[in-house]
Protein backbone atom coordinates (compact mmCIF):
# COMPACT_ATOMS: atom_id res chain seq x y z
CA UNK A 1 0.00 0.00 0.00
CA UNK A 2 2.70 2.23 1.07
CA UNK A 3 4.18 1.22 -2.58
CA UNK A 4 1.02 3.13 -4.60
CA UNK A 5 1.57 6.14 -2.64
CA UNK A 6 4.97 6.71 -3.24
CA UNK A 7 4.29 6.30 -6.75
CA UNK A 8 0.85 8.74 -6.86
CA UNK A 9 3.54 11.16 -5.35
CA UNK A 10 6.57 10.48 -7.88
CA UNK A 11 7.04 13.64 -10.59
CA UNK A 12 7.23 11.01 -13.46
CA UNK A 13 4.54 9.72 -12.23
CA UNK A 14 2.45 12.92 -12.06
CA UNK A 15 3.88 13.86 -15.55
CA UNK A 16 2.69 10.53 -17.21
CA UNK A 17 -0.87 11.02 -15.71
CA UNK A 18 -0.69 14.43 -17.34
CA UNK A 19 -0.01 13.74 -20.49
CA UNK A 20 -1.99 10.76 -20.39
CA UNK A 21 -5.11 12.68 -19.54
CA UNK A 22 -4.08 15.24 -22.93
CA UNK A 23 -3.65 12.61 -24.97
CA UNK A 24 -7.03 11.34 -23.96
CA UNK A 25 -8.53 14.53 -23.95
CA UNK A 26 -7.12 15.45 -27.63
CA UNK A 27 -8.52 11.78 -28.97
CA UNK A 28 -11.73 12.40 -27.47
CA UNK A 29 -12.76 16.17 -29.01
CA UNK A 30 -10.84 14.44 -32.10
CA UNK A 31 -13.55 11.70 -32.30
CA UNK A 32 -16.44 13.50 -30.61
CA UNK A 33 -16.50 16.82 -31.77
CA UNK A 34 -18.00 16.50 -35.22
CA UNK A 35 -21.15 14.92 -33.54
CA UNK A 36 -21.79 18.27 -31.93
CA UNK A 37 -20.16 20.66 -34.69
CA UNK A 38 -22.04 21.23 -37.66
CA UNK A 39 -20.90 23.08 -40.75
CA UNK A 40 -22.86 25.40 -43.19
CA UNK A 41 -22.56 25.88 -47.00
CA UNK A 42 -24.86 27.46 -49.62
CA UNK A 43 -23.74 27.75 -52.75
CA UNK A 44 -26.05 28.40 -56.38
CA UNK A 45 -26.20 26.14 -58.77
CA UNK A 46 -23.00 26.41 -61.62
CA UNK A 47 -23.99 29.09 -64.30
CA UNK A 48 -23.13 28.50 -67.83
CA UNK A 49 -19.69 30.16 -69.53
CA UNK A 50 -19.17 29.68 -72.69
CA UNK A 51 -16.52 28.14 -74.36
CA UNK A 52 -15.64 31.33 -76.19
CA UNK A 53 -17.21 34.20 -77.34
CA UNK A 54 -18.81 33.74 -81.19
CA UNK A 55 -17.29 35.52 -84.09
CA UNK A 56 -18.89 38.45 -85.30
CA UNK A 57 -21.40 38.03 -88.17
CA UNK A 58 -23.14 39.48 -90.36
CA UNK A 59 -26.88 40.58 -89.46
CA UNK A 60 -29.33 40.55 -92.01
CA UNK A 61 -29.61 43.92 -91.68
CA UNK A 62 -26.55 44.24 -92.95
CA UNK A 63 -24.31 45.45 -90.03
CA UNK A 64 -21.61 43.36 -88.22
CA UNK A 65 -22.44 42.09 -85.00
CA UNK A 66 -21.67 39.23 -82.78
CA UNK A 67 -24.20 35.90 -82.66
CA UNK A 68 -26.11 35.55 -79.93
CA UNK A 69 -25.37 32.57 -77.58
CA UNK A 70 -28.16 30.27 -77.07
CA UNK A 71 -29.27 30.03 -73.11
CA UNK A 72 -27.71 26.94 -71.38
CA UNK A 73 -29.80 22.99 -71.26
CA UNK A 74 -30.14 22.64 -67.62
CA UNK A 75 -31.43 19.21 -67.47
CA UNK A 76 -31.51 16.81 -64.41
CA UNK A 77 -29.74 13.41 -65.20
CA UNK A 78 -31.01 11.57 -61.46
CA UNK A 79 -31.36 12.40 -58.68
CA UNK A 80 -32.27 10.70 -54.92
CA UNK A 81 -32.66 11.52 -51.61
CA UNK A 82 -30.55 10.72 -48.49
CA UNK A 83 -31.31 8.25 -46.05
CA UNK A 84 -31.77 7.44 -42.22
CA UNK A 85 -28.55 4.70 -41.16
CA UNK A 86 -29.18 4.65 -37.60
CA UNK A 87 -29.48 7.39 -34.70
CA UNK A 88 -25.62 9.04 -34.97
CA UNK A 89 -25.07 8.21 -38.87
CA UNK A 90 -28.11 9.86 -40.93
CA UNK A 91 -28.96 12.63 -43.33
CA UNK A 92 -31.71 13.97 -45.45
CA UNK A 93 -32.61 16.22 -48.55
CA UNK A 94 -31.93 15.40 -51.99
CA UNK A 95 -29.44 15.42 -54.23
CA UNK A 96 -29.03 15.45 -57.87
CA UNK A 97 -26.81 14.80 -60.63
CA UNK A 98 -27.58 18.14 -62.43
CA UNK A 99 -26.10 19.09 -66.48
CA UNK A 100 -25.79 22.66 -67.08
CA UNK A 101 -24.54 23.21 -70.56
CA UNK A 102 -21.17 20.81 -70.51
CA UNK A 103 -20.34 21.05 -67.00
CA UNK A 104 -22.03 17.71 -64.75
CA UNK A 105 -22.32 18.44 -61.14
CA UNK A 106 -23.82 16.90 -58.24
CA UNK A 107 -25.68 18.63 -55.97
CA UNK A 108 -26.98 17.98 -52.63
CA UNK A 109 -29.81 20.63 -51.53
CA UNK A 110 -30.70 22.10 -48.19
CA UNK A 111 -29.86 18.88 -46.88
CA UNK A 112 -29.02 17.95 -42.79
CA UNK A 113 -26.15 15.33 -42.56
CA UNK A 114 -24.76 14.25 -39.49
CA UNK A 115 -21.06 15.04 -39.10
CA UNK A 116 -17.91 12.37 -38.28
CA UNK A 117 -14.24 13.14 -38.76
CA UNK A 118 -12.41 12.80 -42.11
CA UNK A 119 -16.06 12.20 -44.18
CA UNK A 120 -16.08 12.07 -47.88
CA UNK A 121 -18.16 11.75 -51.23
CA UNK A 122 -18.12 9.05 -53.44
CA UNK A 123 -20.68 7.97 -57.01
CA UNK A 124 -21.27 4.21 -56.15
CA UNK A 125 -21.34 1.49 -59.16
CA UNK A 126 -24.14 -0.30 -56.39
CA UNK A 127 -27.43 0.88 -54.52
CA UNK A 128 -28.59 1.28 -50.89
CA UNK A 129 -25.61 2.44 -49.08
CA UNK A 130 -23.37 -0.01 -50.43
CA UNK A 131 -19.79 0.52 -52.37
CA UNK A 132 -16.19 0.17 -53.69
CA UNK A 133 -13.26 2.14 -53.09
CA UNK A 134 -11.84 0.63 -56.21
CA UNK A 135 -14.92 1.00 -58.17
CA UNK A 136 -16.19 4.34 -57.09
CA UNK A 137 -15.76 7.60 -58.70
CA UNK A 138 -14.24 9.79 -55.47
CA UNK A 139 -15.72 13.34 -55.64
CA UNK A 140 -14.47 14.82 -52.06
CA UNK A 141 -14.58 15.45 -48.62
CA UNK A 142 -17.58 16.30 -47.53
CA UNK A 143 -18.00 20.15 -47.91
CA UNK A 144 -20.68 21.11 -44.81
CA UNK A 145 -23.01 19.30 -42.79
CA UNK A 146 -25.85 21.66 -43.36
CA UNK A 147 -26.89 23.48 -47.15
CA UNK A 148 -26.90 23.39 -50.51
CA UNK A 149 -23.28 22.82 -51.99
CA UNK A 150 -22.16 21.47 -55.61
CA UNK A 151 -19.38 18.45 -56.37
CA UNK A 152 -17.84 18.91 -60.18
CA UNK A 153 -17.62 15.74 -62.16
CA UNK A 154 -14.83 14.69 -63.94
CA UNK A 155 -15.70 15.34 -67.54
CA UNK A 156 -14.44 11.64 -68.63
CA UNK A 157 -16.90 9.98 -66.14
CA UNK A 158 -19.72 7.60 -67.62
CA UNK A 159 -22.24 8.58 -65.24
CA UNK A 160 -24.62 5.55 -66.60
CA UNK A 161 -22.58 3.49 -63.96
CA UNK A 162 -22.93 4.77 -61.21
CA UNK A 163 -26.61 4.26 -59.14
CA UNK A 164 -25.87 5.53 -56.05
CA UNK A 165 -24.17 8.49 -54.28
CA UNK A 166 -22.50 7.36 -50.73
CA UNK A 167 -21.29 9.31 -48.11
CA UNK A 168 -18.33 7.62 -45.66
CA UNK A 169 -16.27 8.07 -42.61
CA UNK A 170 -12.64 6.96 -43.44
CA UNK A 171 -11.64 7.12 -39.72
CA UNK A 172 -14.20 4.13 -38.73
CA UNK A 173 -14.64 2.87 -41.88
CA UNK A 174 -18.86 3.68 -41.44
CA UNK A 175 -21.74 4.87 -43.86
CA UNK A 176 -23.05 8.11 -42.67
CA UNK A 177 -25.58 8.36 -45.63
CA UNK A 178 -26.38 7.79 -48.81
CA UNK A 179 -29.17 8.36 -51.72
CA UNK A 180 -29.80 6.22 -54.38
CA UNK A 181 -30.11 7.70 -58.06
CA UNK A 182 -33.22 7.32 -59.97
CA UNK A 183 -33.26 8.70 -64.00
CA UNK A 184 -34.54 12.54 -63.31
Amino acid sequence: MTRLLWLGRSPAWRAAAVVAAIVIAGAGWYLGSPLFIRTTLNEELPTFMPAATQPATALPSGRVGVAPVPEPQVAILAKGELQFVDNLHNGKGPVTLVRVGEQRVLRFQDVSITNAPDVHVYLSRETGGKWSEATSLYLGPLKATNGSFNYDIPANADLSLYKSVVVWCRVFTVLITWADLKPG
